[in-house]
């Protein structure tokens, strides 16, 4: 069925384009059109009217109205725009033949070293594919002998079937889920790279790193810096590298006070608190349900769980939200679904999901690093006789820089530890780094020391490596280097503090009472 078109008057026409030949005299206020006389009986009946000359003073108005602003405003600040340019073009010009200029000797300074880095990295993939070669070899040869336990396994039941006898048949089928198991593929070597333009820290990050901006994005740098305390509240800046011990100036420092970006009370109980790439945070507390709040504490989704939930990770990599229950269960977040992934002999207490996609668990006496797929790939637990390393883990935590893993361990004396809360750090051997027992140097001046014992109840890396302590008896927050150095009291409250995260921009997100949230800036560029 063809639909009718409605006739449109052209710029500058006087006549009616309903009634041929009839000259435009009113303007229907209704329909904002104008309108001939014999439209006022037929279109436009019983509309609100007025002659075109009635108008024809405010329309005036309105376009002089347009010119002045037009000419006064407009047109001048474009004409500052247009004259803007012109410096634009230089800096632009003169932004790249500097860059251009710093890759070409960066380039030429580190010849000598990548061509010697190139060849230990071959012999390093050599040696890897090697040993992936015979994994692989191996697993074939399992599938083999697999498939031939198989044929043997359908012969005999076959065989049963055709000439078994009741108690044969009882018995063949008994053994169907026995007998024999689907090898485990096994986890292959994998090595990574990550480059960066500043030369004085690792030789394997010294090559650099290239951000390209625009359209609305925004660059990122490979390394950032942070301050640290000189015992008298004065902040002097330093570069967390991957090499321990080495620092460089550079721009990045704490603020002399931090700042309370947000605050408010969350509609639910939090114990963990994971902040997500898009200004929102995944919370849960022990009970079924996950809940995911935006940076004003608004309900954004909730996802409901069988089984009571003990801890949350957010990984790193695919940002995807990872889960251990009561049931020994670890899980993943797919698509608001809980997707389930593999299950620990013991009871897990807390996770961590790192860079190389691996799950850290922390169990009663011990942590343990397992692929996604639930095989184990390292431990802490004691072998015979010997002092536990890790006895009652609470959170972990991966530094994004060194990859160290940091552990709130709260030492039960029932798990065989001597009843002291501490945090733990260990390198990605799980080599023991350092223990902070809550000391603050007593050069630290200020009147925010506490008295209670040390209770850390929520531990985080930030970007540049330094560590991020919840001290729940003292109502505060406290920050550590990456190798150990106290270097402030980021902020204390009325509360207790429950839990600790950090965002993509670095901005803290604390957890006081069960409920009571603040989103604290203590760093700037």
């Amino acid at each position: 069925m063809a639909t009718a078109k409605i006739p449109i008057r052209t710029k500058g026409q006087t006549t009616c384009v309903h009634h041929k030949g009839k000259q435009l005299e009113f303007c229907c206020e209704k329909c904002q059109e104008l309108v001939c006389p014999k439209c006022l009986s037929s279109i436009h009946k019983s509309h609100p009217l007025c002659e075109l000359s009635e108008i024809t003073p405010q329309k005036k108005q309105d376009i002089k109205n347009f010119i002045d602003r037009t000419e006064q405003n407009d047109q001048v600040q474009i004409a500052k725009y247009i004259t803007s340019t012109d410096t634009l073009l230089r800096d632009n010009d003169s932004t790249f033949e500097k860059l251009s200029h710093q890759l070409r000797m960066q380039t030429d300074k580190l010849k000598q070293d990548l061509d010697m880095l190139t060849a230990e990295t071959l012999s390093l993939y050599q040696k890897m594919k090697e040993d992936n070669s015979k994994l692989i070899q191996k697993y074939k040869q399992d599938l083999e002998l697999y498939d031939e336990q198989l044929k043997q396994q359908i012969h005999e039941c076959k065989t049963a079937l055709q000439q078994g006898s009741d108690l044969n048949i009882y018995d063949t089928r008994c053994e169907i889920d026995s007998q024999i198991h689907f090898p485990v593929k096994p986890v292959l070597g994998n090595v990574s790279f990550t480059s960066n333009k500043n030369p004085q820290g690792h030789l394997k990050l010294a090559l650099g790193k290239v951000t390209i901006s625009g359209q609305g994005q925004t660059s990122t740098d490979q390394y950032r810096s942070v301050s640290t305390s000189d015992g008298q509240g004065q902040s002097s800046t330093q570069q967390q590298s991957g090499d321990k011990g080495k620092k460089a100036v550079t721009r990045y420092k704490l603020l002399s006070e931090t700042k309370v970006v947000e605050k408010w009370n969350s509609p639910c109980y939090i114990r963990s608190i994971c902040p997500t790439t898009d200004d929102q945070a995944w919370t849960s507390t022990y009970s079924k349900t996950l809940t995911l709040l935006d940076r004003k504490g608004t309900v954004i989704q909730e996802v409901t769980h069988k089984a009571m939930i003990k801890d949350i990770s957010l990984s790193p990599t695919t940002h995807r939200l990872w889960v251990c229950d009561r049931e020994n269960n670890i899980l993943e977040l797919v698509s608001g679904h809980l997707t389930h992934r593999f299950r620990t002999k013991e009871n897990p207490m807390c996770l961590c999901v790192t860079a190389s996609n691996h799950v850290i668990v922390g169990m009663p006496k011990h942590i343990s690093k397992f692929t996604t797929q639930g095989q184990m790939v390292l431990t802490t637990k004691a072998v015979g006789t010997g002092k536990l390393f890790v006895c009652t883990p609470y959170r972990i935590t991966e530094c994004p820089v060194t990859h160290n893993v940091a552990v709130v361990d709260f030492s039960n004396k029932d798990d065989g530890g001597d009843g002291n809360n501490h945090v733990v750090v260990m390198d990605t051997n799980f080599q023991e780094l350092f223990v902070y027992r809550g000391d603050i140097p007593s050069t630290y001046k200020t009147s925010q020391t506490g008295g209670e014992v040390f209770y850390p109840r929520g531990v985080v890396y930030d970007s540049v490596g330094n560590l991020i302590i919840g001290d729940f008896n003292n109502n505060r927050v406290l920050l550590l280097s990456g190798s150990g150095e106290f270097l402030r009291i980021i902020h204390t409250d009325k509360y207790r503090t429950r839990a600790v995260g950090v965002d993509r921009k670095d901005v803290l997100w604390a957890v006081f009472y069960c409920g009571n949230v603040k989103l604290l800036q203590y760093s700037s560029m």
